[in-house]
């Protein structure tokens, strides 16, 4: 560890003699680029320069251990040092585990209502809301792309991104069937039913070069369905595009612009081309995705929301907590924290 620490902090202070030439300042492109990596391992460096502080200070007293007149003194101080040393390698070890690589990016999400019919829908627009109000309380911000509404309320299919810092590190872990059990408006007896809705976030991958043959494309256009404001309805700006060689099947109707319409929706193509593969690629290797944490197949049960007894339970973590009406009015930090230190527990444990 102390070896992959020093290599760290070397990095760090070549990046900041790099950053401080002239020719690098005068290149934005290389400047941006190496400011980002630079950031991107300076919380290592801080903590690392905060443990070798402890172990100077470990070492001074230690030696005082021998003085008459500083050894009561400097026996408390080498026991609370050792404590904090302890728990600064342990913060190390979380530090230099290896970064999912898509979690500073934006994110796409589809919810789409499964079984239960009307209601399955209607809660399909719950769990936007839901997801809205959280990306509200961190300063993202939400762009839909498509929207089916629901005959009774709610969508039976709603496509949107997510844009703001970090985004994918938090909601990766939304990915699978989310269960309802509670009594529907429409049921006159008072019985609760279950029902569920499906949801899939992947990251935005503007950056990751998949060949997308124009032959093996199909683009439709036709007049927006959704709301979008006065005019959006009345000209074919609306774009379904699918991928013929997977039968993916994107559409964009948010712009009133057919052209940037077929822009985003290449986008999210993009993004779903990226997604297939690499569940095949972890397919392939078979434990690493059941291993995953939120990250697996639509049809996987992640959580189930039981309004009857104001109770949420993740079934990855078993965590189940009794403040449904908090977390559905976004408040969502709890599970999502949880979620992210079980999946860290795993890597240390190398599971």
């Amino acid at each position: 560890m102390i070896e992959r620490l020093e290599t760290t902090l070397n990095r760090y202070n070549e990046l900041s003699e790099e950053l401080s030439k002239p020719e690098v300042l005068s290149n934005v492109e290389l400047m941006t680029a190496l400011s980002k990596e630079q950031a991107s391992i300076s919380e290592i460096v801080e903590k690392y320069k905060e443990y070798k502080k402890i172990l100077s200070d470990l070492e001074e007293a230690k030696e005082l251990l021998n003085d008459k007149e500083m050894a009561e003194l400097a026996k408390e101080d080498f026991s609370s040092l050792t404590v904090e040393k302890e728990n600064v390698e342990k913060e190390l070890e979380v530090l230099l585990l290896p970064k999912d690589p898509n979690d500073d990016k934006n994110i796409i999400v589809e919810i789409r209502g499964a079984a239960g019919g009307d209601e399955a829908n209607i809660f399909a627009g719950d769990l936007f809301e839901m997801y809205s109000r959280y990306a509200e309380s961190k300063n993202w911000r939400i762009e839909i792309t498509n929207a089916e509404p629901g005959s009774a309320g709610g969508y039976s299919q709603i496509e949107f991104m997510v844009k703001g810092e970090n985004v994918y590190s938090k909601l990766k872990y939304e990915s699978g069937s989310h269960r309802v059990q509670r009594v529907p408006e429409t049921e006159s007896q008072g019985r609760v039913h279950t029902s569920t809705a499906t949801v899939l976030v992947m990251p935005e991958v503007e950056d990751v070069n998949i060949d997308i043959k124009e032959t093996d494309l199909r683009i439709d256009v036709y007049r927006s369905t959704g709301a979008g404001g006065q005019g959006v309805n009345t000209t074919d700006s609306a774009v379904r595009i699918t991928h013929l060689p997977t039968g993916i099947v994107v559409t964009c109707q948010d712009e009133r612009s057919q052209l940037k319409n077929k822009t985003k929706a290449l986008g999210i193509l993009k993004a779903r081309i990226y997604d297939e593969m690499q569940r095949q690629q972890e397919a392939e290797v078979g434990a690493e995705r059941r291993s995953k944490i939120g990250t697996g197949d639509r049809s996987e049960k992640i959580r189930t929301y039981n309004y009857p007894q104001n109770r949420v339970t993740d079934h990855r973590i078993n965590l189940t907590l009794m403040q449904l009406d908090r977390i559905m009015q976004g408040r969502l930090d709890e599970i999502i924290e949880a979620l992210i230190n079980e999946d860290v527990r795993r890597k240390l444990a190398g599971e």
